[in-house]
């Protein structure tokens, strides 16, 4: 492992659950020993990418990623632009909704509106999301050039649950009836419990680059509600891919 892939891997040890971590724990975390760590540590906060709290002494992500957060939006506002058409989503449907982008072969979660029920799904900012788990990823591969498509139902299909699809003939089903639909559903998929419908979002080149997720608990699933679901995100995911693109939506 690369000494540059050493010092990213420690910035992605940080989340929204533990946005503060002692060396020690860091050490542990990346498999390193603490000299290397802490000499990994010291160079990314040269670069004000990592600082040190001053009385516990633990690390945080630094303020030198959120200028580059800054930078990457006024070139790429996809958050910004998604982030209202989201909210009024999570409205409309009265459930959670998620954001995620497409990047290095992975839908990360950009942006989270909760629902306001007390019995609601949590989704965190920062979640990793599998392809082939998720409704958001069956929705991407959905909408992908079949060279994608290949190489991501090609690989081992981890199991979350008991309920997640782990075979290829199965998967391929999936995506073929969320290309259909236009949107695809996962019921325990990748959490017990959750149900989701999801829509890919494209950009000015028809290519996914993220997907939207309204997801609910399975007690108020069905197929009418995912219908609905359905189209209303379908709808949202076009007014994005509009904006981003710069036409009246």
């Amino acid at each position: 492992m690369s000494t540059v892939h050493k010092a990213i891997s420690l910035l992605e040890l940080f989340t929204l659950a533990e946005p503060e971590i002692g060396l020690s724990d860091i050490a542990r975390k990346a498999g390193l020993d603490k000299a290397t760590a802490r000499r990994l540590l010291v160079a990314l906060a040269g670069h004000r990418l990592i600082e040190q709290e001053p009385h516990s002494r633990r690390y945080r992500l630094g303020a030198g990623l959120s200028r580059l957060g800054r930078i990457r939006d006024a070139h790429f506002p996809y958050v910004r632009v998604a982030a209202p058409i989201v909210r009024d989503l999570s409205v409309e449907t009265g459930e959670t909704v998620h954001l995620s982008e497409f990047s290095a072969g992975a839908l990360l979660t950009v942006h989270v509106e909760l629902s306001t029920k007390a019995n609601r799904v949590n989704v965190d900012v920062g979640q990793v999301l599998p392809l082939h788990g998720t409704a958001s990823g069956i929705a991407f591969l959905s909408a992908s050039r079949a060279d994608i498509l290949q190489t991501h139902v090609d690989r081992p299909l981890d199991r979350f649950t008991p309920h997640t699809v782990t075979d290829r003939d199965q998967l391929i089903e999936a995506i073929r009836l969320a290309a259909r639909h236009g949107y695809s559903r996962s019921a325990q998929g990748y959490e017990e419990g959750v149900h989701s419908v999801a829509v890919a979002i494209l950009g000015s080149d028809n290519a996914p680059i993220g997907t939207m997720a309204v997801a609910c608990p399975m007690s108020r699933a069905s197929d009418a509600v995912a219908a609905s679901q359905g189209e209303a995100a379908m709808r949202a995911a076009r007014q994005i891919s509009a904006r981003l693109a710069g036409d009246p939506v």
